[in-house]
């Protein structure tokens, strides 16, 4: 699938400023669901969970969609560009060797937005784990595995 003419904007007045908090969010390539499949899911996961332990980020909430991802972090050591690099392509490798195939996973490119300090940091969290919700994959937060927030 081709990228969109427009897809260069994404990059415009991007900042990447240690200790900002930053919603993440990007999609597989051409949707494909491919988190539907929990361990497929976990795989994304162990990438957050790995970009935490190294102190480039601080995980804060997170939500695994069967085509998606949003991320709230705390930025460290790294840009964001370094930061979605480094989970997409690692988890691009796992998944691939998972599934016994070389497909691409991700989409180019992601969305980022700043949390700005005003804002109530645990309802951007709620937002965030309650998407399979707002999308029926489930009916409580509890009921959906590819969750997870630092308050919860």
């Amino acid at each position: 699938m081709p990228t969109s003419k427009n897809a260069y904007r994404l990059h415009i007045g991007r900042y990447s400023e240690p200790g900002r908090l930053y919603l993440l969010t990007t999609i597989t390539q051409n949707r494909r669901p491919f988190f539907s499949d929990f361990k497929t899911g976990r795989l994304v996961v162990d990438q957050f969970r790995l970009a935490h332990d190294e102190g480039i980020v601080r995980s804060k909430a997170w939500v695994v969609m069967p085509d998606h991802f949003h991320w709230l972090i705390e930025l460290q050591g790294k840009t964001l560009g370094e930061v979605m690099c480094r989970v997409k392509s690692r988890s691009s490798l796992s998944i691939n060797k998972h599934a016994n195939a070389s497909t691409r996973i991700w989409q180019k490119g992601y969305h980022d937005r700043a949390v700005r300090q005003e804002e109530d940091v645990k309802d951007i969290a709620r937002y965030i784990v309650k998407k399979p919700i707002r999308a029926g994959l489930a009916t409580r937060i509890g009921d959906y595995p590819l969750w997870d927030a630092c308050w919860i």
